[in-house]
């Protein structure tokens, strides 16, 4: 079973293909997941996208503090001019101020928008995420690049929704019904901009340096449907009518597919190559990983005559002991 990593920095995978590529020829492509320039590029241009849709929605916010909100209809302005005494200004008397109804509906409307603009926002950012992620060991910078579709629906909403409250030319009703249209979609998008399951250079690390020891070379396969690749093109999984892809792990990514299929073991049987003794302990150490946590990925355990895809040596650990092979 895998064993917690955390005293080390997890980033042998590669030095250790880099190792294997000395001795037994170069990995193609070489271990250490980046991602292609075309996922790249589409990551980038979907940043930029969502950052304008998250300026609009801000911009729009700002509409509704700093004018929608000032507006003000003024009912029975004809009545008689007094002096008030405590104050000392002149008061229309029988004059009452009301939030007009026209700028009440078209508050509803600016929620709706800015909700649109921000949730849309979101699902962009988050693609890009996954087509070209943080790293989980930059914790900072990890939780505010995944997480921060919800932190503009927070900074989008909440303002206005406070000046909403604090309105005093609108009426119950109207502050009641804006309110909760507000917080309603207020909440919608920050959920909805939340990554529950973020990715990050270590998992898709993680994944590849799996399928380079599986099969010696970073190649992969998968289908239009599904969220997964695999190891093996004739298993029943990507047998769907629909053209069998081959690439990278990265070129997978590129494609949509989140992770390497974690029944990779059953794959390789029915492709006729050799399955590790320990593949199910790889596969929960994989579970882990694409779960978030910092675990061990164990080297492939291969029976007696079974020839190795990969021969790949531990790295030195501070130039003596060779260090156990650990996920990125």
């Amino acid at each position: 079973m895998p064993e917690n990593s955390s005293k080390r920095p997890a980033r042998t995978a590669a030095s250790k293909s880099a190792s294997a590529a000395a001795a037994n020829g170069p990995a193609d492509p070489p271990a250490g997941w980046v991602p292609t320039p075309e996922a790249k590029a589409t990551a980038t241009r979907f940043r930029w996208i969502a950052a304008v849709l998250w300026a609009v929605a801000i911009a729009a916010e700002a509409v509704g503090i700093f004018w929608l909100l000032r507006q003000r209809q003024v009912v029975g302005e004809d009545g008689k001019l007094v002096r008030n005494p405590d104050t000392g200004l002149l008061e229309q008397q029988g004059a009452t101020v009301t939030f007009p109804q026209w700028a009440f509906i078209t508050l509803i409307v600016l929620f709706v928008v800015i909700a649109a603009l921000s949730i849309t926002g979101s699902f962009l950012w988050k693609k890009a995420n996954h087509l070209d992620p943080a790293r989980r060991s930059d914790t900072v910078r990890f939780f505010v690049q995944n997480q921060l579709g919800a932190i503009i629906a927070i900074i989008a909403f909440v303002p206005l929704i406070i000046m909403v409250f604090l309105n005093k030319d609108m009426d119950k009703g109207q502050k009641t019904i804006a309110g909760i249209v507000g917080i309603a979609l207020a909440a919608l998008a920050v959920v909805l901009g939340i990554d529950f399951k973020p990715a990050s250079v270590e998992q898709y690390t993680a994944d590849q340096s799996t399928v380079i020891q599986l099969l010696g070379k970073d190649q992969v396969t998968w289908v239009s449907g599904g969220a997964v690749y695999h190891v093996c093109d004739k298993v029943s999984d990507i047998q769907t009518g629909s053209a069998i892809q081959t690439g990278t792990t990265a070129d997978a990514v590129a494609a949509g597919k989140e992770r390497l299929t974690l029944k990779f073991a059953s794959e390789l049987e029915k492709c006729g190559l050799p399955v590790p003794e320990n593949a199910t302990a790889i596969a929960d150490a994989l579970r882990q990983i694409q779960g978030g946590q910092t675990v061990t990925l164990p080297a492939p355990v291969w029976g007696a005559g079974v020839q190795a895809p990969l021969t790949v040596p531990d790295a030195a650990s501070s130039g003596s002991e060779p260090s156990p092979t650990s996920t990125p």
